[in-house]
């Protein structure tokens, strides 16, 4: 299975291009250039145990928020990744299949546990809603094994395409990002959605108090904050478009992604990814890809440095 390699090494790129990471604008990531604003943490957050009542008011808010089955489990985690690290556990190790090329921590998860990776009928499934890098859009008709895993990590940009209704069938788990929307990935929240027995398993892997006091506020508060949300997919629409306009006009192809990222085909991505890095600008190439490059969107800030790089 396919090793990890991740967007967000802005350290590696500092080392081989100099400056400092404050020179750089950081585009190897999906996530929103302008996070949510963070709101004031009383004592109690930082001092003490998350307590039963913050943990109850952050699932409430994330029900609503996505329209959970009321028959659905809900679980909040610190960050996606960490129930993906647990997924494979869930059930006895055979084979998974996991579309790609895609986000590459499902595969890396799974092979950890000892699975075995396939391109036919499996006991595992795993689709990445919308996908990651190409932004590729699934259907329910897709999910067909006994264990079926969809990793909606990017959907909160177009959430009429979400799969949340399947959420509570039988072997299956719906993952949320809160960092990538919220652009608070340092504050490492996710959620898992489905069945009972699931959740349950999942939460018992975890232990007690996984999501820290800061992150339950934080969560809670942003999730009930819909018209933020409404205003924030705007915005994130006329980026994409924006940067859309200017790598085309540069000569670029478009080749997929989402308002939280874009793909481009182009002659040489390593040649443009260092060009960008010339001018502190950081990038994402793929192993598998010798013409794609993916950007995220930048601050306001940095659309002139980007168009002249």
């Amino acid at each position: 299975m396919n090793g990890r390699d991740h967007g967000g090494d802005l350290d590696a790129a500092v080392a081989q291009f100099g400056g400092v990471r404050a020179d750089w604008i950081d585009l190897s990531t999906g996530i929103n250039p302008i996070p949510y604003p963070l709101p004031n943490f009383s004592v109690e957050s930082w001092a003490a145990l998350p307590d039963r009542a913050a943990q109850e008011a952050l699932l409430q808010a994330a029900r609503a928020f996505w329209n959970v089955p009321t028959d659905a489990g809900l679980l909040a985690a610190p960050g996606a990744s960490a129930l993906i690290a647990q997924i494979p556990r869930l059930a006895p190790t055979a084979q998974v299949q996991i579309p790609g090329p895609t986000y590459n921590e499902h595969a890396a998860a799974f092979s950890a546990a000892g699975w075995s990776q396939t391109d036919g009928n499996a006991d595992a499934q795993v689709i990445v809603h919308p996908n990651n890098p190409d932004g590729r859009l699934w259907t329910a008709s897709a999910l067909k094994a006994p264990l079926c895993v969809i990793d909606e990590s990017f959907c909160d940009v177009a959430p009429e395409r979400s799969l949340i209704s399947s959420a509570a069938q039988p072997g299956t788990l719906l993952l949320k990002s809160f960092g990538k929307f919220w652009g608070l990935a340092g504050l490492r929240l996710g959620f898992a959605i489905g069945p009972a027995d699931l959740i349950t398993k999942l939460a018992e892997m975890l232990g007690p108090w996984p999501v820290s006091g800061p992150a339950l506020a934080v969560g809670t508060i942003a999730l009930q904050d819909t018209h933020w949300a409404q205003e924030t997919r705007v915005r994130l629409a006329r980026d994409a478009a924006q940067l859309d306009d200017l790598m085309t006009a540069k000569g670029a192809r478009i080749a997929g992604g989402t308002t939280l990222f874009r793909l481009y085909e182009v002659a040489e991505a390593a040649a443009m990814r260092d060009r960008l890095a010339q001018a502190h600008i950081w990038s994402r190439t793929f192993p598998y890809s010798r013409t794609w490059i993916r950007l995220g969107l930048p601050p306001d800030t940095g659309w002139k440095r980007i168009e002249a790089a």
